[in-house]
């Protein structure tokens, strides 16, 4: 492998390891409720209703993983087939993780911690994912690759939130203590909106892409 190719496989390295902790918590807790674990006040509104949470982490999971691969530049050139498949499987899948996510927001009892305030912010951002996937996959549609890879860029980003707020929670908590609840909100909102704010930076110093056709003007005959 040359060093151009070690340095395309950088980024989705990164990607994956930022994934690592929200991958093996999901686990964990799928394994608790296949395993038939002790109800506690944390995990009892889960074995309540199991569907949603489950959906939400196996589609997360997949959804972090698979799209890490999509940030390999000579990956979607040389095998433009499997870009498209990929493509294909991601579409579902973040809408799975977003509306799954949304559901939980609103219909499972708040946890210890959580106030209406890192509610809200749960459902901005879960909305904002859904939708730029959605405008995503109708750019593509469009043929406009240039959004297209904009708008999953965005969708991808709030995706991984999880694992970013693992790295806003940590140092807060080893300097601080355990945040409040107000603090908690500020936290978990800064993981995606550090997110949010890194992908823009990517699109805007990525180099425009071709200028699409424009259709010649009719010319009517008479």
């Amino acid at each position: 492998m040359t060093s151009s190719s070690r340095r395309e496989w950088l980024i989705p390295t990164l990607l994956i390891l930022l994934s690592a902790v929200p991958l093996a918590a999901g686990t964990l807790r799928v394994g608790e409720l296949a395993g038939g674990a002790e109800i506690t006040p944390d995990n009892a509104r889960f074995f309540s209703s199991p569907v949603p949470v489950v959906l939400h982490i196996v589609s997360a999971d997949l959804y972090s993983v698979l799209g890490a691969f999509q940030f390999v530049p000579g990956l979607r050139r040389r095998r433009i087939g499997w870009h498209r498949v990929s493509g294909r499987l991601l579409v579902p899948l973040g809408l799975a993780a977003a509306l799954s996510g949304l559901w939980m927001t609103l219909f499972y009892a708040l946890p210890e911690g959580d106030t209406g305030l890192l509610t809200v912010i749960r459902l901005v951002f879960g909305t904002a994912m859904a939708l730029s996937i959605v405008l995503g996959f109708a750019a593509v549609r469009r043929r406009d690759i240039a959004r297209h890879s904009a708008w999953m860029i965005r969708g991808y980003a709030i995706g991984l939130g999880a694992g970013t707020q693992v790295l806003t929670h940590l140092p807060w908590t080893l300097l601080i203590g355990a945040p409040g609840e107000f603090s908690r909100a500020m936290l978990m909102g800064a993981g995606w909106a550090v997110n949010v704010a890194v992908a823009e930076w990517i699109i805007r110093r990525r180099p425009a892409g071709p200028a699409r056709p424009r259709p010649a003007p009719s010319v009517e005959t008479r």
